[in-house]
């Protein structure tokens, strides 16, 4: 019995905040952010919808992609560092405001790379037996903790949530081999904190480290698959922006029209990132069952990973 991905949802803030609405008050342009970014738009939650509703609206949908039922789920994991609250976590909540009410929940922290760490530790619980459903949910409020006064940050962070079901199926491949890795000793470069407790970044060095490990952890994750990156139908990393996903891409050696990108208008969301860039890519046709995934995202901490996934693939018949 393998685990395999059945089924995802996802959810976005009504509130827009263009790059013109930047223009207006910080020394910066549309064509500025463009060229550096690749971002249009990004969405921020509103003080009326909270992150707790919009994980909730994607793992709702993502049971319902699934044709699974809240009582089947097991175990609730939700990846966030940006909560709607530092404790109790949002786990238990969300558990409950989906009907899963007699499942495991928790919450974990690696900040834009956590969706990959929960999705490993989903499979995990699923292929040894220790669950046979697990929900992961990538939800982040990054506008909570964006100086917004500071161009150099303020352009790239958005709110989102999106979320997968995991379960054991019958089939060939599921969810692949993951590569987790962490380097403490650059904390200083990407975190949230001192006297305004606002997001703080080195952007020249994170932008370096993050090709580099995705690139070594994508192409160590192929590996252990005995797989070549050929092989690969659609790459999904981290997006945090365009030109970090493209400089992945081509240190990989994979062509434009397997790369997917949506940073354009949702921007950085952190761990929600990748499920959102996957909902996205499935509704645009670019993402179908049995296509073959390689995900891969980089975050403070730093703390990165990548993976291999087979894409919501078909059961084999029973005789």
């Amino acid at each position: 019995m393998k685990a395999g991905v059945l089924g995802i949802g996802s959810a976005l803030p009504d509130h827009v905040i263009t790059n013109a609405h930047l223009e207006s008050y910080l020394d910066t342009s549309d064509d500025w952010i463009v060229r550096r970014t690749g971002i249009r738009e990004r969405r921020h939650l509103n003080g009326q919808v909270t992150l707790t509703d919009l994980a909730e609206r994607a793992c709702i949908d993502a049971l319902k992609d699934a044709d699974r039922n809240p009582a089947d789920v097991d175990q609730v994991i939700v990846s966030t560092f940006t909560p709607d609250r530092i404790c109790p976590g949002m786990g238990p909540e969300l558990a409950t405001r989906i009907g899963a009410t007699m499942s495991g929940a928790i919450d974990v922290n690696a900040a834009c790379a956590g969706f990959v760490y929960a999705l490993d530790q989903a499979a995990a619980l699923v292929e040894t037996g220790r669950a046979r459903c697990v929900l992961v949910c990538g939800a982040e409020a990054l506008s909570r903790f964006t100086d917004l006064e500071d161009r150099g940050t303020v352009i790239l962070f958005g709110d989102g949530a999106g979320a997968v079901v995991v379960a054991g199926v019958d089939v060939d491949r599921g969810c692949g081999p993951f590569v987790l890795r962490s380097d403490g000793a650059h904390a200083g470069l990407l975190n949230v904190g001192g006297e305004k407790n606002v997001l703080r970044m080195e952007g020249q060095e994170v932008y370096r480290h993050a090709v580099d490990r995705m690139v070594e952890a994508t192409a160590e994750a192929l590996k252990r698959a005995s797989m070549t990156v050929d092989e690969v139908d659609l790459l999904v990393v981290h997006q945090a922006n365009e030109r970090i996903i493209d400089a992945a891409a081509k240190r990989l050696g994979v062509p434009d029209e397997k790369v997917f990108k949506n940073v354009d208008f949702v921007a950085n969301t952190s761990s929600a990132s990748i499920p959102l860039a996957l909902h996205h890519a499935e509704q645009q046709g670019k993402l179908r069952p049995g296509m073959t995934v390689a995900l891969a995202a980089f975050g403070a901490g730093f703390a990165w990973g990548a993976g291999v996934i087979s894409w919501k693939e078909r059961v084999h018949a029973t005789a």
